[in-house]
Formats: structure tokens, C-alpha cells, sequence
């Protein structure tokens, strides 16, 4: 069964529309844009309308990259990175995103943060033991890396709780 098109949207409506999609989920200035071009039914209705909706300081980029670098430094779900990946899959501007990440992240020791994902992620798990092994190792640095801490803080975090066992293996490793 074909699927319907969606019909397009004068000004008023195009308004309302934005009003809605702004009160379900913040969105970046590029998200939006995209959003009601592919509604409107004049695309010059859709400039004029960021531009208003900007003017009221109902789309901010800058406050929208805060907020949401903020969100995430504080849950410590994730690292630097990233967050900086998510503003920019938002399609805000990578200099906003980072100005915003790095006030975010200002007061956050990064390889102790990585140590709290670690604590959580692998509870029920002894992570001496399993670091002893180099593909146990190398698949949790992995997931570090993918929760977007940087490598030096995840392998500090590593070594703190892997301890001598990593030691032992980096060692071999520098021998080979």
C-alpha cells in the first residue's frame, strides 16, 4: 500500500507545525530547517520563520549544544567524543559543538569518569580477572573508545583497575 504524501503547509500552519516538533524535542536550527522544507509549501515561508522563531530565542544553537553536552557530561554515559559526534550528527556547528563539550566537560577527570562507565557497565564481573586476557582487553578498550573517552583516559582507567595484569601483558607486548 503506497504511502500517503505528506500535504504541505502554509505559513500559519508551518508555524504551528514548528511550534510543535520545538515542544516534542529540542532540535538544532539545521534540523528544523529540514523539517518544515519538507512540508512547506513556499520555501522562502521557512527562512522567515527561523529567523522569527531565533528572534523570540526559541531556537538557540549555542544553548541547544550546551543543554545537551551538559545532559550527557553529567549522566557519564559518555565521553568527550562523543558528545562531540552527537552535536555534529545534529548537524550543529562543529566550532559550537566544541565550545560547547569543552564547557561541559571542564571539571571532568575523563580517566575517572571511564572508571565510574567501567564500574557500571561490567558489575557482575570480575574486571581483574578479565583483563588478564588481551582480547578481553582489547574488546573493553574498545567499548570505551566507542562510549567516546579518549585513549589515554581509557587505558588509565584500565590500568588502575587491571592493574598488575596489564602490566604483565604490555610488557610481553614490548618484547615482541
Amino acid at each position: 500500500m503506497p504511502l500517503k504524501a505528506a500535504r504541505s503547509l502554509e505559513r500559519d500552519a508551518l508555524r504551528e507545525y514548528a511550534a510543535a516538533l520545538l515542544a516534542d524535542k529540542a532540535l538544532s536550527t539545521a534540523e528544523l530547517r529540514i523539517r518544515l522544507r519538507r512540508r512547506a509549501a513556499v520555501a522562502a515561508d521557512v527562512e522567515a520563520l527561523i529567523e522569527t522563531l531565533s528572534e523570540y530565542g526559541a531556537l538557540d544553537d549555542k544553548r541547544f549544544a550546551a543543554h545537551f553536552a551538559e545532559v550527557r557530561a553529567a549522566g557519564g554515559r559518555y565521553g568527550k567524543q562523543r558528545v562531540l559526534a552527537g552535536l555534529i550528527a545534529r548537524r550543529v556547528a562543529p566550532e559550537t559543538a566544541r565550545e560547547a563539550v569543552e564547557s561541559a566537560f571542564a571539571g571532568v577527570d575523563e580517566a575517572a569518569a571511564a572508571g565510574q562507565w567501567l564500574a557500571k557497565k561490567y558489575r557482575r564481573q570480575d574486571l581483574c580477572v578479565l583483563l588478564r586476557q588481551k582480547s578481553k582487553f582489547a574488546a573493553v578498550y574498545r567499548r570505551l573508545r566507542l562510549a567516546g573517552f579518549a585513549g589515554g583516559a581509557a587505558l588509565a582507567a584500565l590500568r588502575r583497575i587491571g592493574g598488575q595484569a596489564v602490566e604483565e601483558w604490555e610488557a610481553s607486548a614490548d618484547d615482541e
